[in-house]
């Protein structure tokens, strides 16, 4: 019974309203989406689900890194998303019912909310207030994933290198000079951007031959980024 699950706390309602799916719930909703759910640790390296994997729910990450990704025919992999805090996957496939078309992975030693698809699939048939929010948070989403397609896809390789950087400065910060961490590899990220390593390796080296940015392993200086700005075009 309902009653009987343990009430969630706060501090784990507050990590969820961060979610973009359920940015527009109502804390009440949130709370009986959590009560019905489980945290799940997962290791660096281990798979979450493979390819062509039925789903049974969904993901929210609480902590860590998770890569959707794919391999081609010819064995080369192609990371479509990194998902970090904040971020959920795997709802789309689950309302289509259908199969997932790429595997998920752990970047790190993460902690994740594993949501059923029954809790979820319960609260629209009995709550209209339900579904109209949860409408708008996939909109939310859906509005992201129009933006990368048009940023991976139609801009140049340095532009969407130097969209990536940016994309990892502070909202609030449009000129000076940031010092950022690369969230992963710099292979997953390559990947990520539809770049080869190679490439992104030369992009960073001419973007730091331009005095733009100092490379050190993960960390990166950005020396202007009102002028890097400018370099996107």
């Amino acid at each position: 019974m309902a009653g009987d699950l343990p009430q969630p706390s706060p501090a784990l309602i507050a990590q969820l309203r961060q979610v973009p799916l359920f940015s527009e719930l109502a804390d009440e909703d949130i709370a009986s989406i959590a009560r019905h759910s489980r945290e799940r640790s997962v290791a660096r390296g281990e798979m979450l689900f493979q390819r062509g994997d039925t789903p049974r729910g969904f993901f929210c990450v609480l902590r860590g890194q998770i890569k959707l990704a794919f391999s081609s025919a010819a064995g080369n992999e192609k990371v479509v998303e990194v998902i970090g805090a904040g971020q959920s996957f795997g709802e789309a496939v689950m309302f289509m019912e259908r199969p997932y078309p790429v595997f998920a992975e752990a970047l790190m030693d993460s902690t994740l909310l594993a949501i059923g698809q029954e809790v979820l699939l319960g609260q629209l048939d009995d709550n209209p207030r339900f579904a109209r929010k949860l409408l708008a948070g996939l909109s939310i989403r859906l509005h992201s994933l129009v933006r990368d397609v048009e940023t991976y896809t139609l801009r140049s390789s340095m532009q969407r290198v130097i969209g990536y950087l940016l994309q990892q400065t502070p909202e609030d910060l449009d000129a000076g000079e940031c010092r950022i961490d690369l969230p992963t590899s710099k292979q997953v990220i390559a990947s990520r951007l539809n770049l080869t390593p190679e490439t992104l390796s030369r992009i960073f080296h001419d973007l730091a031959e331009a005095r733009l940015i100092t490379v050190a392993g993960k960390r990166i200086t950005l020396h202007d980024i009102r002028r890097l700005r400018a370099h996107e075009g």
